[in-house]
């Protein structure tokens, strides 16, 4: 499979493999309820990244014990929840590349905001997900000051329901040009000039490690503001095996040892069988 695919794109490979392999995992848990969750994470998958039913996905990662499917649209809620799993992550008032950086599509934002505010909360998720936005010429720090702006007219309606704001850090040298949210530094600014505990960070640790490393100890010293983790292998994007840079089995502790009591969420791309790759992440990452 391509490396260079992302969220954006479409996933066409994958659908034999996957319709050979979702039934055996959801046969073998075919009445149980979910699982009391194993270890000291919340383990999320995130629904894009399988060319499958969001039926047959939900099944199988209830089936493995893992607890949420993710990033998930208002009509696909119901679905995840009817299986007894949590949605970790509602997707949020806009794209990647058109977020909060700019003035002229707050109020655009903010409606959009104040109309999902409510209903992710009615519906017991979490965490709602936004973005900043691509720069195009703007400077990061004018950036941060428009993102803090929009953001401070939803934040408080997000304390007064419970539902914690976050905004993805992705990288803008492979994956997403030009986006603006693109260092751990650059983020925390950006939580400390909103001053509120419903914005938070969701970590992505596959496009941290493109950008900057030192994973550890940055999860380490920013934890009060980061909210959710995904995962992803480096490179490629592909399993969190033996295969890639990255130690998962030590980054899942170290993000346990901080307290971590939200959604560890996998957000890779799947080389292999699908269903088994994603039970063997999840079993890696059971710390």
């Amino acid at each position: 499979m391509n490396a260079s695919i992302t969220r954006r794109n479409a996933l066409t490979a994958l659908g034999a493999v996957v319709a050979a392999t979702t039934t055996a995992f959801a046969e073998s848990d075919a009445s149980a309820g979910v699982a009391p969750a194993k270890g000291r994470l919340n383990q999320s998958v995130c629904k894009w990244c399988y060319n499958m039913p969001i039926e047959d996905l939900t099944k199988s990662a209830k089936a493995m014990g893992i607890q949420s499917v993710e990033l998930l649209t208002q009509k696909e809620w119901e679905i995840v929840q009817k299986e007894g799993l949590k949605c970790a992550v509602a997707m949020g008032p806009s794209g990647i590349g058109d977020g909060w950086n700019r003035l002229a599509d707050h109020d655009k934002l903010v409606k959009e905001s104040e109309r999902l505010l409510p209903l992710v909360k009615e519906a017991n998720i979490p965490n709602m997900i936004v973005f900043s936005g691509n720069r195009r010429g703007l400077s990061d720090k004018d950036g941060i000051v428009n993102c803090a702006t929009g953001l401070k007219r939803i934040t408080k309606l997000a304390e007064d329901l419970g539902v914690t704001v976050i905004m993805e850090l992705l990288n803008s040298k492979r994956d997403h040009k030009d986006y603006q949210c693109d260092t751990t530094a650059w983020g925390v600014e950006l939580c400390k000039r909103v001053e509120s505990p419903r914005f938070k960070l969701l970590y992505d640790i596959y496009h941290m490690q493109i950008m900057e490393g030192d994973v550890i100890e940055t999860l380490q010293r920013n934890k009060e503001f980061i909210a959710h983790y995904h995962t992803g292998g480096v490179p490629g994007r592909a399993e969190i095996d033996d295969s890639q840079e990255l130690n998962y089995k030590t980054i899942a502790r170290a993000i346990a040892d901080t307290g971590f009591k939200g959604y560890f969420a996998h957000e890779f791309i799947p080389r292999h069988t699908p269903m088994v790759s994603l039970k063997q992440a999840y079993e890696l990452c059971l710390v």
